[in-house]
């Protein structure tokens, strides 16, 4: 039967009697009156024998099992999934989180990182194993690396110094290259507005591209990207080809060479005996 016991009458006392006469009524089957609860899993009424109070419910003994291999699980340790009883080896296998590193379950405290879960101390460098005492890792293939692990296996290396890139990078001609190493492989010059020229697989400014590919003025070294004047076995801008002498223009004009000057029909007629080159 169920005992109660009525203290002072005190309006409180009361209302916690009740309450607990209706935790006990819970597990009572009504129409049972022999009945000492109602088995949650196999819903019988428990009248003979042992009965389990286990998760706010009742049980026989021979019904509380792990849920997923039905196990009995006696006094031994368990663990509540979804309402019901597993035991320890169906609930690491069907329900713990496995650690990124060593794919064994995590019962307890984890990291969350790179879309896995952790164990504390396998959160490590894949490469060298020491922890990230900053707080600061690298990512490849799904996996953490330290700073210096991961410049020295997965950076990008730069083309021009073959340093590691762990930060901005500039990718061009195939290559990538520290911002400060894209430079004229001639001068060692920065490129003005980003315009570079490409010869040899390697970058040149304006000046020694046109340097490198004899595509610059006889007269005034500068480059020449548009028309040429082809004299002296060099090439000049035509405003820049005139005569070493009176320094007038030579453009569409007769003029003679003469140890790789040039002078105009005039000059060459007065002061040189060298026939016209029309």
């Amino acid at each position: 039967g169920i005992n109660a016991e009525y203290g002072g009458g005190m309006g409180d006392d009361l209302d916690s009697m009740l309450s607990s006469l209706g935790d006990q009524m819970g597990g009572v089957d009504a129409d049972d009156p022999a009945s000492r609860g109602k088995c949650f899993k196999c819903k019988q009424s428990v009248t003979t024998g042992e009965v389990l109070q286990a998760m706010g419910r009742h049980w026989h003994p021979s019904c509380w099992a792990c849920e997923n291999c039905g196990t009995p699980i006696g006094t031994g340790d368990f663990y509540e999934q979804e309402g019901m009883p597993h035991c320890a080896k169906c609930y690491k296998a069907s329900f713990c989180p496995r650690c990124g590193h060593c794919d064994q379950p995590i019962l307890d405290r984890c990291v969350s990182a790179l879309g896995k879960k952790w164990h504390p101390e396998h959160f490590i460098c894949s490469q060298c194993l020491s922890g990230f005492a900053d707080g600061q890792f690298f990512e490849r293939d799904g996996r953490p690396f330290c700073k210096n692990c991961f410049a020295s296996v997965h950076a990008p290396r730069c083309a021009k110094c073959d340093g590691a890139i762990d930060g901005p990078c500039v990718n061009a001609i195939g290559n990538q290259y520290h911002p400060d190493c894209f430079v004229c492989d001639f001068c060692g010059c920065a490129f003005a507005g980003g315009t570079f020229f490409e010869s040899g697989g390697k970058p040149f400014c304006s000046a020694h591209y046109h340097q490198q590919t004899g595509a610059t003025c006889g007269a005034c070294g500068k480059a020449i990207t548009g028309k040429s004047v082809t004299a002296n076995d060099k090439k000049y801008h035509p405003e820049c080809h005139t005569c070493a002498f009176c320094l007038n223009s030579l453009t569409g004009g007769s003029f003679v060479s003469r140890n790789g000057k040039s002078y105009c029909a005039p000059v060459s007629y007065t002061h040189l005996t060298l026939p016209t080159i029309a």
